[in-house]
């Protein structure tokens, strides 16, 4: 696993994050889970774990500087993506972490267990069928759909000020010409990757209009 700690350790310099060993070692060990788990149950389509480094955990830690707020709710997880690397590395926000595939958030619940991450909660649900008890201030994806599906599906989620962060790769302008509320696109960059990546911002997507 060297090469991946050299990869994750120059990325988050990069990156200008600060970050511990002992995250850096629980980054590393989510890493190892991916790659036990994933012989059996086809997490992800990247095998190689250098990949992983890059592609998968690095990708996640670009969005660091734009995730504000206490609750967090990453939708389509998946993997644990990026909500697993993101709570690793931010372990004074909460995250919840929901899938509806039971073979996905049941390998989640062992990541968070493992790894004894306190600010991690799983669910295995729909995201139209999870209605929390507190609204989250942050719904987080890795765009599992089109962005006015997204809206539409995810608004029930938030806090009256509460904002939607899709992770997409190009600029989405037909996708967001759909939706009438106040929205940003945030430049990304991956480190040693020139894979194009943006950040979508929508600021209280509970009162948009989706055309």
């Amino acid at each position: 696993m060297e090469a991946c700690r050299n990869i994750l350790e120059s990325g988050i310099t990069a990156l200008n994050l600060t970050v511990t060993d002992a995250q850096i070692e629980q980054l590393l060990a989510f890493i190892k889970l991916i790659e036990k788990w994933n012989k059996a149950y086809n997490l992800t389509a990247i095998r190689n774990p250098e990949e992983m480094a890059q592609l998968h955990i690095l990708d996640s830690l670009a969005i660091v500087p734009h995730i504000h707020g206490q609750r967090i709710i990453d939708i389509g997880t998946g993997a644990g993506l990026p909500g697993i690397p993101l709570a690793i590395c931010l372990p004074d926000i909460h995250f919840t972490l929901l899938d509806s595939n039971a073979k996905k958030t049941r390998f989640v619940q062992q990541v968070a267990l493992e790894l004894k991450l306190k600010n991690v909660a799983v669910i295995h649900s729909r995201v139209e069928n999870h209605q929390p008890e507190h609204g989250y201030d942050a719904v987080l994806t890795r765009a599992f759909a089109g962005l006015p599906e997204i809206v539409k599906l995810t608004a029930h989620l938030l806090v009256k000020d509460g904002v939607l962060l899709a992770m997409k790769g190009q600029n989405p302008e037909a996708e967001l010409a759909q939706i009438a509320a106040k929205k940003s696109v945030i430049s990304v960059s991956v480190p040693g990757s020139d894979v194009e990546r943006c950040l979508v911002r929508i600021e209280s997507p509970e009162q948009a209009e989706v055309k």
